[in-house]
């Protein structure tokens, strides 16, 4: 399908990026890799008046680290994630999931802030922020706020940014030395996950378990409490509600959460 009509217009700076938000609000959509917009332009499901492209912003493209936090610029691609040699040793599943999204093609131009701003419960990398009790960091004209990962999505592909607001950083506590896993089942090879697990220390994430990435709160309390990985592996499917699909039911989902958990937990080396 074609997209209806739009203005385009190529943002230099954030301070750029953000006086065109300011302007045109919610007429405005933001496109930075463009594999999340693109197809609901097509589809029609977006229609924007405005399309800012932020993906020159060079400013907002690193990885580096302050104090025991790990600082990644929301335009990085995944590509450049799953190489870089602070997330190796800082925030390794991050780096693991970026090199697990789609194709070449898509880790060569889809950015982590992209991700996380569609918040689609079958994405991996919001999982893999949530795990890590990443912090994401937005600008706006009210100054900048720190949103934690458990509050950032509120539903399906709903976060609480506001229209002129910009994903600019996100933060994870380091990593190092911790161990991690992750596993998803998919149909085909660069399919969204039927379901998927990202574990990182005794966190865990869960990939299209509900309208939202979620914790597995139970497996982590049963973890804490003194628990096999087995026997908190059983309750990875607890408070959630996978949709319900010809190709896959909720309780097949939830059957495949607890087998993939314990894998993850395995892999982290957790017995």
């Amino acid at each position: 399908m074609i997209p209806a009509g739009f203005a385009y217009r190529r943002a230099s700076t954030v301070d750029e990026a953000l006086a065109l938000l300011a302007e045109h609000g919610e007429d405005a959509k933001l496109l930075a890799g463009g594999h999340s917009l693109l197809p609901l332009m097509k589809l029609r499901f977006a229609a924007p008046e405005v399309v800012v492209d932020i993906a020159p912003l060079r400013e907002l493209k690193f990885v580096r680290t302050e104090g025991d936090e790990v600082v990644i610029g929301a335009l990085s691609r995944y590509h450049d994630l799953e190489h870089d040699p602070v997330l190796a040793e800082h925030a390794p599943l991050l780096a693991h999931v970026s090199g697990s999204v789609g194709d070449p093609q898509v880790r060569h131009r889809g950015t982590i802030g992209g991700s996380l701003v569609h918040a689609d419960s079958a994405a991996d990398l919001p999982a893999a922020v949530l795990a890590a009790d990443g912090t994401l960091v937005a600008r706006g004209p009210r100054g900048e706020r720190r949103i934690p990962a458990a509050e950032f999505f509120l539903g399906p592909f709903t976060t609480p940014l506001e229209p002129d607001e910009l994903l600019t950083e996100i933060r994870l506590p380091s990593q190092a030395g911790l161990g991690w896993g992750f596993e998803k089942f998919t149909r085909r090879a660069i399919d969204w996950a039927i379901v998927g697990v990202a574990v990182t220390g005794r966190s865990v994430g869960l990939i299209n378990m509900g309208g939202t990435p979620l914790r597995a709160s139970a497996t982590e309390r049963a973890l804490a409490d003194g628990a096999t990985a087995a026997e908190a592996a059983k309750l990875a499917a607890e408070d959630t509600s996978p949709p319900e699909e010809p190709h896959a039911t909720a309780e097949y989902r939830q059957h495949l959460a607890r087998v993939l958990t314990g894998r993850a937990l395995a892999s982290a080396g957790i017995a």
